[in-house]
């Protein structure tokens, strides 16, 4: 058996791909991959179907049933353009000839028919995706399914809305508004209050903070990367300005939709006892205060990372791991849960922080 790269061309000929764009499926495509099997083989022997959809490209397949019987399938047929799933469990299959199959992690496209359907559907509603464009601004896609960055695949399954209840999918695209900005443009600016929680659609930003009366870069951001978040989640000022360094386009969502669609649903809170039996099972202590703070007084094991460099820290702490992030009220690990949470990382926050958790609180 060898492998290689999926083209659009290919799964535009199945079910249900074919209703995605092209744009979309060019993305796709490179989180797929064809599997050339040898005529006599069993291509499900060693890489079960449990996890996996598996479309047939090329040749022909005879499919053992679990409940007795048999069935032979030839590419290029009305049935082949279905994934090879069966009301009875497939027990075995045999390459009747040399076969190409397409293979597609399950949870993966169940998740974009889920968007796409609900975005389709919200697209007949008004509103959706209001643009406030500028005075010679050209007209603007509002096709959630064209975008990059922010709705492609990848952050979909493991990024910034893969744990969004489906039940959210819908009413999110319908009050985000779209803007055009410009190179220079204040969109945050250190010290105001927060109203907005922002994405860049297409674009560059700048993330800066005023030290010493020094203007100093934290950090870059790019299409797909979003801000504002922090002082939504812990109710305080702007601690950044950000600025466009590039032409480009912002999705927006008010403070209100931000909290009730996507904070609390990304904010998995444990009352202290609840927090105590996720660490003794294995998960892991994160302070998020200041080194000040967490020197003289932190829980046993916690490791240190300050709110201010929770982004810094994205490609050092392990995804694998599930961690439990703690301050001295909540209000600053509430921030640093969902950034983490928008992530993918397994996260959760003690609720009310230390200062319950030592008063015997949960």
């Amino acid at each position: 058996m060898t492998d290689s790269t999926v083209s659009t061309a290919m799964l535009q000929g199945f079910e249900p791909l074919s209703s995605l764009s092209a744009a979309r499926l060019k993305e796709f495509a490179g989180l797929c991959y064809l599997e050339h099997v040898s005529k006599g083989l069993d291509p499900f022997r060693v890489k079960s179907a449990a996890d996996q959809l598996a479309f047939l490209a090329t040749g022909e397949l005879e499919l053992a049933l679990a409940g007795g019987g048999s069935e032979t399938v030839a590419a290029g047929t009305p049935e082949a353009r279905a994934a090879l799933v069966r009301p009875q469990a497939i027990a075995s299959a045999k390459a009747l000839t040399d076969v190409e199959l397409i293979r597609i992690d399950r949870d993966l496209l169940d998740i974009m028919m889920t968007w796409d359907q609900l975005a389709a559907f919200d697209a007949t509603r008004t509103g959706r995706f209001k643009t406030l464009p500028s005075s010679d601004a050209e007209p603007l896609p509002s096709n959630w399914n064209v975008m990059s960055g922010v709705f492609s695949v990848t952050n979909l399954k493991t990024g910034a809305f893969a744990n969004l209840p489906s039940a959210h999918i819908g009413e999110l695209l319908n009050r985000f508004t779209r803007i055009e900005v410009k190179p220079g443009q204040v969109v945050i600016k250190e010290g105001d209050e927060g109203d907005y929680y922002y994405v860049i659609e297409s674009g560059r930003a700048q993330v800066s903070r005023l030290v010493g009366g020094v203007t100093v870069t934290l950090a870059d951001l790019k299409a797909g990367d979003a801000f504002g978040e922090e002082a939504l989640v812990s109710e305080a000022k702007r601690n950044a300005t950000v600025t466009m360094k590039h032409n480009g386009v912002l999705l927006r969502l008010a403070k209100q939709d931000f909290i009730a669609l996507l904070k609390e649903p990304l904010l998995n809170r444990l009352s202290a006892a609840q927090a105590r039996d996720k660490v003794a099972a294995g998960a892991q202590w994160l302070d998020v205060r200041y080194p000040s703070e967490y020197q003289y007084d932190r829980l046993p094991g916690a490791i240190n990372v300050p709110l201010a460099e929770v982004r810094n820290a994205f490609s050092v702490l392990d995804k694998s791991r599930e961690y439990v992030v703690y301050c001295q009220s909540g209000r600053r690990s509430s921030a640093a849960a969902f950034l983490l949470a928008h992530r993918g990382f397994k996260v959760f926050c003690l609720e009310g922080g230390l200062w319950t958790a030592r008063q015997g609180g949960g």
